[in-house]
């Protein structure tokens, strides 16, 4: 299958950063054509640098990336004619309206007037932003500016887009808004490259890649991943809770835990032992269980342990 875009060993290195790591480190990824990728990380992992080259708003320190067959340090010119970029802050114009907006990134992209007049239409119905034509981008709610957003890098029908955590600081519909009409944008056949700090976000994609401290640190299908975690997870509820970190701090079933809401989630190597010898001493402790179940392993616990085996923590 043809590449969509690919990196080697790519490199960014701040003039602030002369001592110390460089931003991102050695990336190198290789993402086929019509594919969901999710750049996943906490903050300060090098999401938005690596999202900027591919952009080709900035060059590496060192190191090659390709978009669409095209050099970004040669031909990046070429290469932005294909790539639809929106960057993590909000970048319209917030007096002017949402069709104004729309309007002019088609003029920035140099969309035909023949083609603007339907590809505008196409958008604001994609959006559902038809209704609201005539606000102004500044009094829109923020799921619905991140929408406009998306329709203005979407303007020019780029065969890349590049999402620089689209979905941070909106709510929950939202967020399931923009997820449902990025869905309806791959299958148009556009690679889609976003980046964020939700770990469950992870599960939507076709690939993912971990980037902590501006290391790659593993990437693949997210169901792979989960796979190749050498534990298996319960899921345990108790009271009191004193009681349940005592039984399972002391478990030598459990090969390591952590709270996650009103539970806790334990990395074990055989579940059904552990969960009848945690029933048993949580009831000899006298503690009320409410939970205890083998649970599905997630992005996050692939995180958590590439992160602590690494000796690269967040």
């Amino acid at each position: 299958m043809p590449l969509a875009i690919e990196t080697s060993l790519l490199t960014k290195r701040y003039p602030s950063q002369k001592e110390g790591p460089p931003a991102i480190e050695d990336i190198s990824l290789q993402i086929p054509e019509g594919k969901l990728f999710g750049l996943v990380g906490p903050d300060g992992a090098g999401k938005t640098s690596l999202m900027r080259i591919l952009a080709s708003v900035m060059e590496p320190t060192s190191g090659s990336a390709r978009l669409i067959g095209f050099d970004l340090h040669r031909q990046a010119e070429k290469a932005r004619n294909y790539i639809g970029y929106m960057p993590q802050a909000f970048s319209l114009y917030p007096d002017l309206t949402v069709l104004e907006n729309i309007r002019f990134f088609a003029d920035l992209q140099g969309v035909s007037k023949t083609r603007r007049r339907e590809r505008v239409a196409e958008l604001l119905d994609f959006a559902r932003l038809t209704e609201f034509t005539a606000r102004r981008s500044e009094n829109l709610s923020g799921g619905m500016r991140k929408k406009l957003a998306l329709a203005c890098a979407l303007i020019h029908e780029p065969k890349v887009l590049l999402l620089d955590e689209p979905t941070t600081g909106v709510d929950p519909v939202s967020r399931r808004e923009l997820w449902h009409l990025l869905s309806k944008v791959v299958q148009q056949g556009v690679t889609v490259m976003i980046s964020t700090p939700y770990m469950d976000e992870a599960e939507r994609c076709h690939t993912v890649g971990i980037l902590n401290r501006g290391h790659l640190l593993i990437s693949g299908p997210p169901a792979e991943l989960e796979a190749q975690l050498p534990f298996q997870v319960v899921e345990v509820k108790a009271r009191p809770r004193r009681t349940l970190r005592e039984v399972v701090a002391t478990s030598q079933d459990v090969l390591a835990w952590r709270a996650v809401g009103d539970r806790l989630r334990l990395m074990v190597a055989d579940p059904l032992a552990a969960q009848q010898r945690l029933a048993a001493s949580l009831d000899q402790a006298g503690a009320t269980t409410g939970i205890l179940r083998r649970a599905r392993p997630t992005m996050e616990d692939v995180f958590i342990h590439l992160v602590e085996n690494r000796g690269d923590r967040a």
